[in-house]
């Protein structure tokens, strides 16, 4: 018997059956559908080997259903955690105290046997996290009350995020996943094998204000076809977007080297698959017939059933299922896969960055990124592009800037509407604050560099917010 909590999904790996892997879980699919458990939900599973049906329930059909796909992805393994150390306590999840999760806070805060403590940002997740679960649970009648009584901590820094400048970025995106040496030359000790992968994905992100999960499940037939624009606009799904669906926009020279990966590495790794059957074995296969004008997507099923769904309502796990048939034969619907053909879990990109990151610093380079960063990063330039297009539109002087703060206020609500955000404030607060009481005037018109490469760097200096390179 374990000491820990085990957390599994519903419908991770498909049918068993499918492959004959374990006797008596036959159709485990569609037992699953008779208890009312949804797609992707999360089961819980005592270090006694007990479901409490409890949990289940507070999990099925409640406010912590109606969160995005990626908290509930983050919370649930939170919830392990906290049971965890209650059970080595010798309680169970719905005997918690106040007492219980004072000390939990100090432990993860504070403790001096944890070796991963954790700041006032990510305890404050944490603790919301657990407000939701028991005030749900004591709402059913599950518990007495919620053993939830401490307040958000007071030392949470909005300005904890970074930014990088276009150079940084640049700098870490070479040597990091291209695998190139500091001065720009090929390292031929360099191993990487999916360097035009990588770098088209962190392109995608730098560019377009992606998140991870927004970024790494795009489908190939989501993505806008390349012409002769400075952007392209495209859509994030409901299902896989932090709130709700959204545009987004990429810029030519990011949807360039998509395209080129798509040409080149994506298309050996397609072909490799293919040559061994990989596709062909599939268990929970689907081959989409079509995609209409209306966003409903058409598939066929593994045993030759039909099915169809919103594409703005595909899951992540739907996403991973989806073929499309072409001339050569099947090949994955997602655009980022694996070196063996088969499509890459969106989670998978914290590891890539990590060990471009460590790349770097194992060459002396002071340049770090994470899918996070490029995404404030794109906040920023386009914060700063947007207010010199409307300038050099406008034909506005520096005094009559002054008198057009309102216009320059639309340009908050536009990268509030391409980040996805609802509320303009946290625009403001958290992911622009290296401008946050810098006049305006600071940082427009550039006549000669209108993506205002240079102002950026000038905010690193003078912020310390912002990562540049030397």
């Amino acid at each position: 018997m374990t000491s820990e909590w085990l957390l599994f999904w519903v419908g991770d790996g498909g049918d068993p059956s499918s492959d004959g892997l374990l006797a008596g879980w036959e159709h485990l699919a569609e037992r699953e559908r008779v208890l009312g458990l949804r797609e992707r939900q999360p089961i819980l599973v005592a270090p006694d080997g007990r479901v409490d049906a409890r949990l289940s329930e507070c999990f099925r059909r409640s406010a912590f259903s109606a969160k995005a796909e990626g908290t509930q992805v983050t919370y649930a393994p939170l919830y392990r955690l906290f049971f965890t150390f209650l059970w080595q306590r010798g309680a169970h999840w719905d005997q918690a105290t106040p007492d219980d999760v004072e000390d939990w806070e100090d432990w993860r805060r504070r403790g001096s046997d944890n070796a991963a403590r954790i700041a006032g940002g990510t305890w404050a997740k944490e603790l919301a996290a657990l407000k939701l679960l028991y005030d749900i649970a004591a709402k059913r009648g599950f518990v007495p009350a919620s053993p939830v009584l401490l307040t958000a901590p007071t030392d949470v820094k909005t300005s904890d995020v970074k930014w990088l400048t276009p150079r940084a970025f640049r700098l870490w995106r070479n040597v990091g996943l291209g695998g190139t040496l500091p001065s720009g030359l090929e390292d031929q000790a360099w191993r990487g094998r999916c360097a035009g992968r990588d770098s088209a994905f962190a392109d995608l992100l730098y560019s377009s204000g992606l998140r991870r999960r927004e970024g790494g499940t795009l489908l190939t037939f989501e993505l806008p076809p390349l012409g002769e624009r400075n952007y392209y606009a495209g859509r994030v799904g409901q299902a896989v977007a932090k709130r709700a669906g959204y545009t987004f926009y990429v810029g030519h020279p990011a949807l360039a080297r998509i395209e080129g990966y798509r040409a080149s590495t994506r298309a050996l790794a397609v072909a490799r698959a293919r040559a061994r059957g990989v596709y062909e074995r599939l268990p929970g296969r689907r081959v989409v017939r079509d995609v209409n004008r209306a966003g409903r997507v058409r598939w066929t099923e593994r045993d030759g059933r039909a099915g169809e769904g919103a594409l703005g309502l595909l899951t992540a796990a739907d996403r991973m299922r989806l073929f499309v048939e072409t001339e050569d034969g099947l090949e994955p619907a997602m655009l980022w896969l694996t070196e063996s053909g088969l499509p890459l879990e969106h989670a998978t990109w914290t590891k890539v960055f990590e060990r471009a990151s460590t790349r770097c610093a194992r060459l002396g380079l002071e340049v770090f990124a994470t899918p996070k960063m490029l995404r404030h990063s794109m906040a920023l330039r386009m914060l700063i592009a947007l207010h010199n297009a409307l300038d050099r539109r406008l034909g506005l002087t520096p005094d009559q800037r002054r008198h057009y703060e309102e216009v320059y206020g639309q340009v908050w609500l536009m990268v509030k509407g391409m980040l996805g955000h609802r509320s303009e404030q946290v625009t403001r607060d958290v992911y622009l604050e290296p401008v946050r009481g810098l006049q305006l005037e600071s940082l427009l018109n550039d006549d000669d560099n209108p993506v205002n490469a240079e102002k950026i760097a000038e905010l690193a200096v003078r912020t310390g917010l912002v990562l540049d390179a030397a």
